[in-house]
């Protein structure tokens, strides 16, 4: 399995904007049509596709804060290739790249606390919940470089 991630161009953004997670799913994650049309009027926002050998199966897009701080905004794989590894590859190579950056000092990422998924695998990156979102919605998790 040769997972990459790949900018979002003019080539390959209507396949992206096609991906989908299931109906289960459909209130933890934004569209990714949403999320490109988002990044493009937002400054700091960077998008990336999530590509199994030469197919797009996911989306990923991180926003700049601050310059010591990187928030994962957006993170799906479609419903078909879920439950394959792609998500856990795709997102160490997300953490590599934006750890990277020289200033990042921070990566947070929040998520539906009602998610039964998202607490054990966030953790697992090295993510530590640090509580509920300004809102009071999301749950917080952050991982300190």
């Amino acid at each position: 399995m040769n997972i990459t991630l790949e900018n979002v161009t003019s080539s390959n953004y209507e396949a992206v904007c096609d991906l989908d997670v299931t109906d289960e799913q459909q209130d933890y994650v934004a569209s990714n049509m949403w999320s490109l049309l988002e990044s493009h009027y937002c400054h700091g926002n960077t998008c990336r596709a999530i590509y199994q050998n030469d197919k797009p199966v996911g989306f990923l897009m991180w926003v700049s804060e601050t310059p010591a701080k990187m928030s994962i905004w957006r993170f799906m794989v479609d419903q078909g290739f879920q439950k394959a590894g792609i998500g856990r590859a795709a997102l160490n190579l997300a953490l590599n790249e934006i750890k990277a950056g020289d200033k990042v000092k921070e990566i947070e990422i929040c998520y539906d606390p009602e998610n039964p998924v998202a607490k054990g695998f966030y953790s697992s990156f090295g993510f530590q919940e640090v509580g509920l979102d300004k809102d009071g919605e999301d749950m917080l998790a952050v991982i300190k470089l």
